[in-house]
């Protein structure tokens, strides 16, 4: 049987890897002709048709050099999939250049989360052209996965920044909060980056307390999945997490504009919301993309409620 379809994107459908083909540039070469290309434009955007549909481009029609394309991997059928970096538009004939969030919500989601993957790469070259080590130049090997310093060759490798987020209840209250640039009505569960040295279950209360004072009820806290946020290059690790007191007072910290307690209800109903109303005047708050972990988190969230959990 079939695993079940993931609720967020970027996840269903991802690439083999195929590593071994990293180090061998001569299946990669055989392999370009009828490879799936991701061309990328300058500003991280991929080739749509007219309806918004991804537009199907294979090495055969590209004048690029494929060595100098990155490796992606295999999709199920055994295709190749490659990297084309900072294409002009007017090299293909697209009706549009969509970029990566619009892609996710009407793109089929092998080929949204192929174009994750392959936006993350792009974004890790582009922001990786000197050695961290001496300052010299660096060159790229293994099919773009590796970068060594053309001076002291030191070798740099794809980073990921891990992130938890993490939906805190307290009774039948759940912790929200929004960010001033959020759209008006937009709210979201706690967020933030892994500091050296630290668990995740320790990341995230500490998160939590620095954000809204919120102490979180030592363990507590349930790993629930994981998902790519190539915006630029994190890893969300999603959570639920009890409060160790009920919902009371909430100490806003620098990074949010607001934080407060909903009541169930008022969660159920926000989750029945389109959540491109944000910034559309109305009654009740709303809550991130289905295509978020964020949603995921707070829906599983009440689905324990409703299930007497917490």
């Amino acid at each position: 049987m079939p695993a079940a379809a993931c609720a967020y994107a970027f996840v269903d459908g991802a690439l083999e890897r195929a590593e071994h083909l990293r180090e061998d540039p001569a299946a990669r070469l055989a392999l370009w002709p009828q490879a799936r290309v991701l061309v990328l434009d300058d500003a991280g955007r991929a080739p749509a048709d007219a309806q918004g549909r991804p537009l199907a481009v294979h090495g055969a029609q590209l004048a690029a050099d494929p060595a100098q394309a990155t490796w992606l991997g295999l999709d199920a059928q055994g295709q190749g999939w490659f990297l084309a970096e900072d294409v002009a538009p007017s090299a293909l004939a697209a009706a549009q250049w969509l970029d990566l969030r619009r892609a996710a919500a009407a793109w089929p989601a092998a080929e949204a989360t192929a174009f994750a993957q392959a936006r993350a790469l792009q974004h890790w070259h582009r922001r990786h052209r000197h050695c961290s080590v001496c300052g010299a130049g660096l060159r790229y090997l293994r099919a773009g996965w590796l970068a060594q310093c053309i001076a002291c060759a030191a070798e740099h490798y794809p980073r990921t920044d891990q992130a938890v987020i993490v939906a805190v209840g307290a009774g039948d209250h759940l912790l929200l909060a929004r960010q001033a640039a959020w759209p008006r009505r937009r709210w979201s569960v706690i967020a933030g980056f892994v500091e050296p040295g630290e668990t995740l279950e320790q990341a995230l209360a500490r998160e939590v307390h620095e954000e809204t004072g919120v102490r979180v009820r030592p363990g507590s806290a349930r790993y629930l999945g994981s998902q790519p946020w190539p915006f630029p290059g994190a890893l969300m690790l999603g959570f639920l997490a009890e409060a160790d007191a009920g919902p009371g007072a909430v100490a806003v910290g620098h990074e949010l504009e607001d934080a407060r307690w909903f009541p169930r209800e008022d969660v159920r109903a926000a989750l029945e919301r389109d959540a491109d109303s944000a910034d559309v005047p109305g009654e009740g708050i709303v809550l991130p993309a289905p295509l978020s972990i964020a949603r995921h988190v707070i829906a599983r969230w009440l689905q324990d409620r409703a299930g007497g959990a917490g």
